[in-house]
């Protein structure tokens, strides 16, 4: 006897599992995942479900009318997706710890070419013969780029620190063709924070999650209006963002004895990954 619920419960938490290892590399985009198995609408619909008018209810003891406004939440597929996103998250930042340690030159490599080759596919859809949308290109190398070198000299990993890159990680995170993890590593704290959720850290977490959280719930709507509304400026800027932040695993590369032949490939696997992902995708969407 099948019980098709249940089973698109695993579906569901299977896909959490793709969109976390996904989320841990920077270059790969969870929500190009999601994209590519189909959740995406489903996503975006389940989290606009989340508000906070069931705990205002609560508040002022409408204990009915908060359970009521509390079950119009989607947690039959937030919950599962979240619990296998969480999951891989932990067990793949182990891997991702022991290669940073380990083999930090090629992990960087790998990076880079990732990180390119997003911006590559991303640059293709965008028209970059429209002056407006060089000049916001522009923009987002240059940001980037000066970012990446005060990050550089000057990494804090304080607390409303965490939580700021936290709430804008998340926004990239949902987003296809840019990685949560590649803000993070634009700001800084993609080692730090790697190395805290495999120690278990709890204050750490715990501001990461509130952030991320805070970052869902505010930034979301604004991100979905500046796509629909002006798609070409943010497209380009995003573009822009991802080229100017090279200059993290460059510089990571650099420092940790530089060019060889065992990078090189490393880098070029790292870029030959999204194009697969994209074919895959490109199949996925014709069905």
């Amino acid at each position: 006897m099948k019980h098709p619920a249940l089973f698109d419960l695993v579906l569901v938490f299977i896909r959490g599992l793709c969109m976390g290892i996904a989320d841990a590399i920077p270059g790969v985009s969870g929500g190009t995942i999601a994209f590519i198995t189909g959740i995406y609408d489903r996503l975006l619909h389940a989290i606009s479900s989340v508000k906070g008018k069931w705990f205002s209810l609560l508040l002022h003891g409408k204990f009915k009318d908060s359970f009521s406004a509390l079950k119009e939440i989607h947690f039959t597929f937030l919950l599962p997706l979240l619990a296998g996103i969480a999951l891989s998250l932990f067990l793949f930042s182990g891997v991702m710890n022991s290669l940073l340690l380990s083999r930090p030159a090629v992990t960087y490599a790998f990076f880079f070419g990732l990180i390119l080759a997003s911006a590559w596919l991303l640059s293709k859809k965008i028209h970059l013969g429209i002056l407006r949308n060089v000049v916001s290109l522009v923009l987002g190398f240059a940001l980037a780029y000066l970012i990446a070198g005060a990050t550089a000299a000057t990494v804090s990993h304080s607390l409303p620190v965490i939580f700021f890159s936290a709430a804008v990680a998340i926004c990239a995170m949902i987003l296809p063709g840019i990685s949560g993890a590649f803000i993070l590593l634009l700001l800084g704290q993609y080692q730090f924070l790697i190395q805290a959720l495999q120690d278990l850290n709890t204050a750490i977490i715990l501001t990461f999650g509130a952030g991320a959280v805070v970052g869902l719930l505010s930034f979301v709507r604004l991100l979905d209006y500046v796509l629909h509304h002006h798609r070409a400026l943010t497209l380009s800027f995003l573009t822009g963002l991802m080229i100017g932040s090279l200059r993290v695993p460059f510089v990571s590369i650099v420092g940790n004895g530089g060019a060889s032949l065992s990078v090189l490939l490393w880098g070029i696997a790292g870029f030959m990954l999204v194009f697969v992902l994209e074919k895959v995708f490109d199949r996925k969407s014709s069905l």
